[in-house]
């Protein structure tokens, strides 16, 4: 019997009797580690003439398949025992009570849109929801937005490939895009239906954009009024409603300031005062400034656009982020958290399922 076969069956004998995986990887190692003997058997073939590596090769390659195989089989028995042998031995009393673990949260932008359409629906407003994937119309044309303006730029919008542009009634192509606002909503609305009209459209939008206070993706909820007689007092006047409902405070202070927005004319900014509580701004009275939403009476040509008279109907228009009122009213710093997923935050932050938005008080007269 020549010592490689001596070899072999003593390595493998070793495999048999192995009945730990402990005892089994010193084997292995023992057999094929860089100082074992297989290995030292196959160190020997490059310093073997080519004859004698011909008549070696085969009989040393074979003795580690042989070990491989053999480690490998015993390794799942032996695993398969260990597990075999829990299985018998565990029990699990489905009478004991559940353990406490972290449950799930409704996220702070669920809730802010649920308590936002809460306090439009009081104040007579309804819901109106469009597609994420719009075409340059809807979200661009329709709204007053012009070919040169930098909004339709690359940098700033997520187009599709021209190929997936979509026909219109003339047989042209209508260029894709996710929409970078909830406008397209507005300008669905007011080609659907009849005015009065009086719709809020939250929903998610896109835009080229990621630092702290902007990401790529985020919530968006837009306001839309149509009737006869609509002027910038009935958008004041429900601006400051619903902003003091939203904070739940009295002393909510607003400041108009001039601003430029292709589909309103005139068009506001909307500043809301803050004052300054133990470093930490605080919604409420008038020491600073922030901005929260821009808004305006709807421009003719929007209402031309969509098929109605401006001379006959008018109507204001208001949009903000969503993201950012909840980071207003609930102390949040940084907006990529929001889409992080990490259940700590998540803890924090979350609201319990049974948190209803309720407005027991009304949104005032």
């Amino acid at each position: 019997m020549s010592d490689i076969e001596v070899l072999k069956s003593s390595l493998l004998a070793a495999i048999d009797a192995a009945d730990t995986p402990d005892a089994l990887e010193a084997v292995r190692i023992d057999a094929l580690g860089k100082q074992g003997s297989v290995s030292a058997l196959l160190k020997t073939l490059g310093q073997m003439s080519p004859e004698e590596r011909q008549v070696q090769g085969p009989v040393i390659n074979g003795l580690r398949e042989a070990v491989t195989s053999g480690i490998a089989a015993k390794k799942a028995a032996l695993e398969s025992a260990i597990l075999n042998q829990r299985l018998a031995t565990e029990r699990l009393d489905m009478t004991l009570p559940a353990p406490e673990s972290p449950r799930g949260t409704v996220h702070p932008v669920s809730q802010v849109m649920d308590e936002l359409a809460e306090i439009f629906a009081d104040m007579g407003f309804a819901v109106a929801e469009g597609p994420e994937i719009e075409d340059d119309w809807h979200n661009f044309s329709a709204l007053n937005i012009p070919d040169t303006h930098p909004a339709r730029a690359m940098h700033d919008t997520f187009y599709f490939p021209d190929q997936m542009a979509q026909k219109d009634e003339n047989g042209d192509g209508k260029k894709m895009l996710l929409r970078t606002h909830t406008s397209p909503v507005q300008i669905r609305t007011m080609t659907s239906q009849e005015p009065p009209i009086r719709i809020i459209a939250p929903g998610r939008v896109y835009r080229s954009d990621s630092d702290a206070t902007h990401t790529p993706m985020f919530h968006q909820i837009e306001g839309l009024v149509i009737d006869k007689g609509i002027h910038l007092g009935h958008l004041k006047w429900t601006l400051e409603t619903f902003l003091k409902a939203f904070f739940e405070r009295d002393d909510v202070v607003l400041r108009l300031r001039p601003s430029y927005f292709p589909f309103t004319e005139p068009s506001v900014e909307v500043d809301v005062g803050y004052s300054v509580v133990k470093g930490k701004r605080v919604i409420g009275g008038s020491e600073g400034w922030m901005e929260v939403l821009g808004s305006g009476m709807v421009h003719r040509k929007v209402i031309e656009a969509c098929g109605l008279d401006p001379d006959v109907w008018q109507g204001f228009a208001f949009g903000t982020g969503v993201d950012r009122l909840a980071m207003l009213k609930y102390g949040m710093d940084d907006l990529r958290a929001f889409f992080d997923g990490d259940n700590r935050w998540l803890q924090h932050y979350g609201f319990n399922a049974l948190d209803v938005p309720t407005l027991s008080g009304g949104v005032g007269a």
